[in-house]
């Protein structure tokens, strides 16, 4: 870890620039987001990720955690600020003492999609003007999880480098990609490209576990109050509800597309009958 004089000023320009990254503009305006914890950077570290430095307060055991699982050869800028800076720059209430600064990772929509024979592999999930922070980790979180090829996240979906989304993904935005894009032009291409598109239905015929899952499948799950806006809904080449036999009205949208991604992911490994 490199040692240097912390940064103390609050008014130091790195300070500033950083400081900018709580703001969705800032970050647009950077091409970079910040991470914090131990346990994100860590994740950071591990999955290569694009990091421009990972500030930490010395003597910190959280920076010491993130750094242990740095691996061997890695070349970062470790830059050692004060309590004070790291307490501006933080989002958290209390900072754990350490925070990475990642460059975002640029992706197109189209290159998930290269052939029929890529595609056939890949299980999507497709989110409408999905507006909660943690709902939109959980669905990032649950796609990892399942071994989901891609998030796309439709027009009206909450920043993905939010600070709150990204605690909710618990280092999973680091090994699925995830792809802001226009959905009405990307579903067609994933069409075209032989993923089936299914939505989920109240008025659905099918049950999740009747309908075939197996194969490439892109999940379109909606807006918490609203649902899947019309436009999109007439893209879907399928529709499937998920059976409840509680007293739950519904599910929210993250568990929804945690039920949708294992059932796929049960279809296509668990159940030879049904690949």
């Amino acid at each position: 870890m490199q040692s240097s004089e912390p940064i103390r000023s609050l008014q130091n320009p790195q300070v500033k620039e950083w400081a900018s990254l709580a703001t969705k503009k800032g970050r647009e305006r950077a091409g970079a987001y910040l991470v914090e914890g131990a346990h994100l950077v860590g994740e950071a570290l591990r999955s290569g990720a694009d990091i421009d430095a990972v500030v930490f307060v010395p003597g910190s055991p959280a920076a010491e955690e993130a750094r242990a699982a740095a691996p061997a050869a890695t070349d970062r800028r470790w830059v050692a600020v004060s309590e004070q800076v790291m307490a501006k720059i933080a989002d958290t209430e209390t900072p754990q003492g350490v925070a990475a600064v990642v460059r975002k990772r640029e992706l197109r929509a189209d290159e998930l999609f290269r052939g029929e024979g890529d595609a056939a592999a890949g299980v999507y999930v497709a989110v409408d003007a999905i507006q909660d922070p943690g709902n939109l980790g959980t669905v990032i979180r649950s796609a990892d999880a399942a071994g989901a090829a891609a998030v796309l996240l439709g027009a009206g979906t909450v920043d993905v480098y939010n600070p709150k989304t990204i605690r909710a993904t618990m280092g999973s935005l680091f090994h699925v990609p995830v792809v802001a894009c226009d959905l009405e032009t990307v579903l067609p291409l994933a069409k075209s490209r032989g993923v089936r598109v299914v939505g989920t239905s109240l008025a659905a015929t099918d049950t999740c576990y009747d309908a075939p899952l197996g194969g490439a499948v892109c999940f379109l799950l909606g807006n918490e109050g609203a649902g899947v806006s019309p436009r999109l809904a007439a893209l879907a080449d399928d529709n499937v509800i998920i059976p409840m036999r509680g007293g739950a009205e519904s599910l929210n949208v993250a568990m929804a597309a945690t039920v949708l991604l294992f059932e796929a992911l049960r279809q296509r490994e668990f159940s030879e009958s049904l690949k």
